[in-house]
């Protein structure tokens, strides 16, 4: 007889979405596509994206895909500061969607810009 082999196969956005609790399913695929967005709109790099590079790309591709609607979709699906974009990478990073540099951190994230001047004021009449 033959031995089982067990492969493990990688969670897919919507269970870890379901499983994380504070972000929808739709704020991962963003963030995840978002890193694509970014190396290929916003920097030379395509081997590493530092933290506040990826909130800029994140930044770019809201507005041009939602538009003056931009803060009420990233609030709606649960972002409200780059912080969470960063929560959102590490929870990628540990279900192996993405990878991290040694020299990467959380912080990286905090603050790079603020949603409401970032999201709305630019879109003042």
């Amino acid at each position: 007889m033959g031995a089982l082999r067990r492969t493990t196969m990688k969670k897919g956005l919507d269970e870890i979405a379901k499983e994380n609790g504070r972000y929808q399913a739709a704020a991962f695929k963003f963030v995840y596509e978002g890193l694509g967005y970014t190396v290929q709109n916003v920097t030379e790099e395509s081997r590493h994206v530092s933290g506040q590079t990826l909130c800029e790309g994140l930044r770019r591709m809201a507005i041009e895909k939602y538009g003056r609607l931009a803060l009420m979709v990233l609030t709606t699906w649960g972002l409200k500061t780059t912080r969470d974009f960063g929560e959102i990478v590490y929870i990628l990073i540990e279900n192996e969607w993405m990878s991290a540099q040694p020299t990467d951190a959380i912080d990286d994230f905090n603050d790079v810009y603020d949603f409401q001047a970032t999201f709305k004021a630019q879109f003042a009449f």
